[in-house]
């Protein structure tokens, strides 16, 4: 199929973007990489009046990494934060998660902060976003805001921003001393969208134990879910800690949806599993952080 008519903005700031997503209406949709959006588009699964073309808006294609965290603006491709070491470096968890979007042609184009928020609970980067405890800057005709994970995502493709608006860029939180994080998904053909995928933290004290365990996953509910698995390994040695436990304890703590992909049972098998080899590598990597220092 072919697109439904609609005309086309490229404006160059964000003041003039605002202005056409305001003058437009409901009917304005925003414009980045569209990976997730022009197939929308051909499938008339989406029908805009207007797309709004923000790739000649200066000062949204920059990877700012520090102490505090990385921030990725809203042109960034996947990648380039994919080959940024010094993303990488701050949170290892953005290159482990983008190496697992769809395919290569796809993350020269596609945007992670498009992808973030297109709001796809099978999405990599929005598990990450929530897992790392991230958030966004949105720009409107009022001014700017940052709007923490928990707030931004509302439902599948839906987000908490509603009328005239930008998201500006997404901040990950730098990796906490002593931990290790891990990254894994299974899927029928590589580069299709995860049956089920699982991200985790494992932070550990000064003894060499675990402190805490967290895990968010991909494909099994309605929005990022992230939860807290310490209670199955917390204070146990990071070399012989349950993390077997783990899995199953997050296996009752899923709630996820069979469809002509995989069962419901399904799913919260490869969530015990994933979790439970996830974690492991999490936990090996944060004994050898420890061990580098």
């Amino acid at each position: 199929m072919k697109p439904a008519p609609f005309s086309y903005a490229d404006p160059g700031s964000v003041e003039e973007a605002l202005d056409v997503l305001t003058a437009e209406g409901e009917g304005a949709k925003v414009l980045a990489g569209g990976q997730s959006l022009i197939p929308l588009l051909s499938m008339r699964l989406a029908a805009p009046t207007t797309l709004v073309d923000i790739n000649r808006v200066p000062g949204l294609d920059g990877i700012t990494a520090g102490p505090d965290g990385v921030r990725v603006g809203a042109l960034v491709r996947h990648a380039r934060l994919l080959a940024s070491a010094e993303a990488a470096g701050v949170q290892p968890l953005l290159r482990r998660a983008t190496a697992n979007v769809a395919h290569p042609a796809i993350r020269n184009r596609g945007t992670t902060v498009g992808s973030i928020a297109h709001a796809d609970p099978s999405g990599e980067m929005t598990a990450v976003l929530a897992l790392t405890g991230g958030s966004v800057t949105v720009a409107t005709p009022g001014g700017r805001e940052t709007v923490g994970w928990g707030d931004f995502f509302l439902g599948p493709l839906e987000t908490s921003v509603h009328g005239p608006a930008v998201v500006l860029d997404a901040f990950f939180p730098a990796l906490p001393e002593r931990s290790g994080t891990a990254f894994a998904e299974i899927a029928r053909r590589k580069g299709d969208y995860a049956v089920c995928g699982a991200g985790v933290v494992v932070t550990l004290d000064a003894d060499r134990r675990v402190e805490s365990a967290r895990a968010a996953y991909l494909s099994v509910g309605l929005v990022p879910e992230v939860h807290d698995l310490t209670d199955a390994v917390g204070g146990q040695p990071v070399d012989t800690a349950d993390w077997a436990g783990a899995g199953e304890l997050a296996r009752g703590l899923v709630d996820p949806d069979g469809d002509l992909h995989a069962s419901a049972d399904y799913r919260r098998l490869l969530v015990a599993t994933l979790t439970a080899r996830t974690l492991a590598d999490a936990g090996a990597e944060a004994l050898a952080r420890m061990e580098a220092a």
